[in-house]
């Protein structure tokens, strides 16, 4: 449920541990004391995996469930940013989050093929394979939709701030969001591009790093009313905060999306860092199996098995 701290929502998100441990106290403060994307306990999980965040919500179920088939992990300790800081953990052996400092080394990486491409170039991963694919991009809206938003081409309006990205520290997720905008909504008046002209009038809101937590914060608290997602995370979003947000699909629905032409959409790949240790190589087997498939299937991703 969303809290309100002097009249600001601040979203309260739920937790996402693969082991379910109630032995410790939980101390945190939604908007303050919180970390979202590191999960589990780093000093005794036998398997460590580092992903991207997007799909974090599906990567969850499915770890929760190779560790019960398999209690001789222990825990799972998962990191789900944007790839930028997870590599940079990978080649420095740690993070330093606020006052909190985690050393840890993954045994699976999971991420966007360039990215993994790099990695093998690095010399960190000896390759890669499929993993799953999205359904396009959609726009997340404030429950009952209060500006009317009903396409991209009601972005063009001045009274609507939209909310991307950063196309700095989250180069993929914006890249998707900026050429699916170009091509669903171009600007004939200017002659530019659609999105160019929307932040040349300063109608646009950045993230800062972490835009699958950034996006629907901004868009509940009002400072930007609508965000362009993945369809998954908007998904995600209506689930677990439905008091706050509405979608709107952008080909199809949200119940059976169908990605217009110009919607784009991407796959994800997964690979072993080394050997892999005692567990990647039983992880990265569980994860194409038709049970995790399910699993990514229900929160709206798809098998890219067979994929480019």
């Amino acid at each position: 449920m969303g809290k309100s701290n002097t009249s600001r929502i601040i979203l309260d998100w739920p937790e996402e541990r693969a082991a379910e441990d109630e032995r410790y106290p939980r101390w945190c403060v939604p908007g303050s004391n919180i970390c979202l994307d590191f999960h589990g306990d780093p000093a005794r999980a036998n398997l460590v995996v580092f992903s991207d965040g997007n799909h974090h919500m599906a990567l969850r179920e499915s770890l929760h469930r190779f560790l019960a088939q398999n209690p001789g992990v222990y825990d799972i300790f998962y990191a789900t940013t944007p790839p930028g800081p997870v590599v940079n953990m990978l080649r420095s052996g740690g993070l330093r989050l606020g006052n909190l400092t985690i050393s840890a080394t993954p045994h699976l990486f999971i991420s966007p093929p360039d990215v993994l491409d790099r990695l093998v170039a690095g010399g960190e991963m000896a390759g890669h394979v499929p993993f799953v694919r999205n359904q396009g991009n959609v726009l997340l809206v404030r429950k009952g939709n209060p500006k009317n938003i009903r396409s991209v081409v009601d972005l063009l309006r001045d009274d609507v701030r939209l909310f991307l990205s950063n196309p700095d520290t989250e180069t993929a997720s914006f890249t998707a969001y900026y050429e699916t905008l170009r091509a669903l909504a171009p600007d004939t008046e200017t002659g530019r591009g659609f999105p160019d002209a929307k932040i040349s009038k300063g109608q646009v809101v950045y993230g800062e790093r972490i835009h699958h937590r950034e996006a629907p914060q901004a868009v509940a608290e009002g400072s930007a009313d609508a965000a362009m997602v993945f369809y998954h995370l908007a998904l995600r979003y209506l689930r677990i905060f439905p008091e706050h947000f509405d979608a709107v699909p952008l080909g199809g629905s949200m119940d059976a999306p169908d990605p217009l032409p110009g919607n784009v959409t991407g796959v994800t790949h997964m690979g072993l860092v080394g050997e892999g240790g005692k567990w990647g190589m039983n992880l990265l087997e569980f994860l194409r199996s038709a049970q995790v498939m399910d699993i990514y299937r229900s929160h709206g991703l798809l098998s890219a098995e067979g994929s480019a």
